[in-house]
């Protein structure tokens, strides 16, 4: 039972790992694609590439999850219902096309799963959630609109006496670059988060040990997996980020993608697994609101942000759902 049920927790979690590339592509590539900076399958397979490289840089994301959020030993069951969890409401959010969370996901329906598993909400790391969680769910995305506003004034400033044709040839441009960091970076944080998964399933079935870190094979299984579905696409949340926010032009494409990466690798070395769709929706904000405040549709984004609010305790219970009926189930 024990290695079959592994099996299936390593099947769930490249199936998130899958969903997570195509739902949050949109993140890296939907301000170039709309500004025309580079053709879809370009940008796509750019995407791609630079999600699978950044998903070998760094462990502090994978460990926080791994071992920052419970600290008790978990039925490998109890970690499968983590996943359905977080799998359910990524795919229900894609359908709906709005851009949430998968990290919080995760989160969310690994502590749901803990809860029912335990009947305690003791065994949660609320300390850990708190400073890991919580405080970045709510400051990166301050720090990626402050950015996008403070580096969009900069660009007017510095660009003021260029004509406009000249600056968008010049922009066009530089959204390749910054594209690609934002993509990087989405590798960095995102692909960590199904290490870290998949690292807690091998300890509880005595195949790990949390001390050695992250298993390169398990680094590159996920890598593969994220890349693949990059590849695959997310059109639906990309028409949500590209334009449904505000109006976007090669500048405001390139401020956003930089201010986003920038705020993203931030808490990627603080070991802070952070939403890369609620950093790059506010960075466009940001430099929307430099530009016009009324340029930014707020009514779109009150969804967006509403929908960020609700990820953590929807998830919370889709989790702990998930590990009732599986614990039914094998009882």
């Amino acid at each position: 039972m024990v290695s079959a049920l592994l099996v299936c927790v390593l099947g769930a979690a490249l199936v998130f790992e899958f969903i997570n590339g195509f739902h949050d592509t949109a993140n890296a590539i939907a301000t170039t694609v709309y500004t025309k900076a580079l053709p879809l399958r370009v940008a796509i397979l750019m995407s791609a590439t630079m999600n699978f490289i950044g998903a070998f840089m760094s462990e502090k994301v994978a460990m926080t999850i791994a071992a920052g959020i419970v600290d008790i030993k978990l039925e490998l069951y109890v970690i499968l219902a983590a996943l359905l969890g977080a799998i359910l409401w990524d795919l229900f959010t894609w359908w709906r096309s709005i851009p949430s969370s998968s990290s919080h996901a995760l989160i969310g329906s690994l502590i749901g799963a803990t809860i029912v598993f335990t009947r305690s909400v003791r065994h949660v790391k609320w300390e850990g959630v708190l400073d890991k969680v919580v405080i970045p769910l709510f400051t990166s995305p301050l720090i990626g609109m402050a950015l996008g506003y403070v580096i969009m004034k900069l660009m007017f400033e510095l660009f003021a006496n260029w004509h406009p044709m000249k600056a968008n040839w010049l922009f066009h441009r530089m959204q390749i670059l910054s594209a690609a960091f934002m993509a990087y970076s989405h590798g960095n944080n995102d692909a960590q988060k199904t290490m870290g998964i998949i690292t807690l399933a091998l300890v509880t079935a005595g195949l790990a040990n949390p001390a050695a870190g992250i298993p390169v094979w398990v680094k590159i299984m996920c890598a593969c997996t994220m890349a693949l579905g990059t590849s695959i696409g997310g059109g639906r949340i990309m028409r949500t980020v590209g334009d449904g926010v505000t109006k976007l032009n090669p500048v405001i494409g390139f401020v956003a993608e930089t201010s986003s990466a920038i705020a993203i690798e931030t808490m990627t070395a603080l070991g802070a697994p952070v939403s890369t769709t609620q950093v790059i929706t506010t960075s466009i904000m940001g430099a929307g609101s430099a530009r016009r405040r009324s340029s930014v549709r707020w009514g779109v984004a009150r969804k967006i942000i509403g929908a960020w609010f609700v990820t953590l305790p929807a998830t919370i219970l889709l989790g702990g759902c998930c590990a009732f009926v599986i614990g039914l189930i094998l009882a």
